[in-house]
């Protein structure tokens, strides 16, 4: 097997590498003294736009869309190791280049799902880093791991949309650039076939009836970089059926098309995360002294460093297998490779930041350092995109049923 990068990669790779260390790491404490300057906390620090003018020069700039007409035309397996680079700096780097979800998602539901005018109107300027955007699905009255539990109903009245529900953990719904949610709910609530029950339909941010009613924490964090998450109210909103992504009970199919890429780029970043774990790490051992000598002498910090560095390099080798197998032979062909990197590389990764914690002490849980921002964000991983239970059931069912 050749594990060497293409010639389109490396050459992305050299000149994004270029750029966090000439950028994106000196704007890092830039941006959190600006922030609290900020009138709004949810507004962008100067510094964020600065960073997006100058990726967007250099080209570094929707790398994620592998869509030539609309972004870089990358396949997973050339935007996999860009995407790691980015994900040591989560905060900054994924925003600056508008690789960041939950934009991502949504600009890759319309490149794939929207009809002509839905992209003139919402797709272009989300390609231009001019507006944001949320995607509505996560229900806090039901088990949404199951997304056919939902209960938002989308009733119609002649040409509009009537959508009434109540959704939470909307990222991005807080930022003041949030113009546009995509919303999932169902337009055929007592259809026979579960999985043909729901629809997504667009739903501006200002339109009447709806309200974004609070911002919801994650272990404590507002995730501002993100625009954070909201508790977002649809009371009798009404669009357009021209609104309608796609068909009518289509909504199910179009979640599922979406979440695929989205699940391996959050892996693809958690591997950068760890890298930026592990360099702390040794930073901190190499620069301590406990018990008359230095922590990088201790046995136990050096089994951490090297547990660390085994892991992040097996899901490395995993995540690019899978995102060569979604080029090959596409997302439902990768299905049980997505479900294995979404199992492993967060809670792997949760288990080396939970170690460069412990090697900072207090300062690994204070804001002086990334790492329990740095945590929080993986953590939460192991249940965004769908918890790893269910892909754990989903995918002991396809290995059983090779014996049945």
């Amino acid at each position: 097997m050749d594990f060497a990068f293409d010639a389109r990669t490396e050459e992305l790779r050299a000149r994004l590498l270029a750029f966090m260390d000439a950028h994106v790491y000196p704007a890092e404490q830039v941006a959190h003294e600006q922030r609290e300057r900020l009138s709004s906390p949810w507004e962008n620090p100067p510094v964020v736009e600065e960073l997006k003018a100058e990726a967007r020069r250099q080209g570094l700039w929707n790398l994620f869309l592998p869509d030539a007409e609309y972004g870089a035309g990358l396949t997973n397996l050339q935007y996999a190791p860009l995407a790691e680079i980015t994900g040591r700096s989560p905060q900054l780097a994924p925003t600056a280049t508008n690789c960041a979800a939950p934009d991502t998602g949504n600009m890759e539901v319309l490149a794939q799902f929207g009809d002509e005018r839905q992209k003139k109107q919402w797709l272009e300027p989300l390609l231009a880093g001019e507006i944001r955007s949320a995607f509505a699905m996560t229900e806090p009255d039901v088990a949404s791991s199951d997304a056919t539990n939902i209960t938002t109903h989308i009733r119609r009245e002649g040409d509009e949309y009537v959508i009434t529900g109540r959704k939470w953990y909307i990222s991005g719904a807080m930022h003041p650039d949030c113009t546009i949610f995509i919303v999932m709910g169902k337009t055929d609530p007592d259809g026979p076939d579960i999985r043909r029950q729901q629809s997504m339909v667009l739903v501006p941010r200002d339109t009447p009836g709806v309200t974004v009613k609070r911002a919801m924490r994650v272990f404590g964090y507002e995730d501002h970089y993100h625009g954070g998450h909201a508790e977002v109210i649809f009371d009798e909103a009404r669009v357009p059926v021209s609104n309608l992504i796609g068909e009518e009970g289509g909504g199910f199919a179009i979640a599922q098309a979406r979440l695929g890429p989205g699940r391996i780029h959050h892996c693809m970043r958690l591997i950068g995360m760890a890298e930026r774990a592990i360099e702390l790490m040794c930073r901190r051992a190499v620069s301590r002294d406990a018990f008359g000598k230095a922590l990088a002498q201790q046995g136990v910090v050096q089994n951490w460093i090297a547990d660390a560095r085994v892991a992040v390099e097996q899901l490395r080798l995993l995540v690019l297998k899978t995102a060569w197998m979604m080029d090959t032979v596409g997302n439902r062909g990768a299905h049980t490779e997505i479900q294995a990197i979404k199992i492993a590389t967060p809670r792997t990764v949760v288990g080396i930041l939970d170690r460069a914690i412990q090697l900072y002490g207090a300062g690994g849980v204070s804001q002086d350092f990334p790492l329990a921002e740095l945590y929080a964000g993986a953590r939460t991983l192991m249940i965004a995109d769908g918890p790893d239970e269910v892909h754990q059931r989903s995918l002991a069912r396809r290995e059983i049923k090779k014996y049945v």
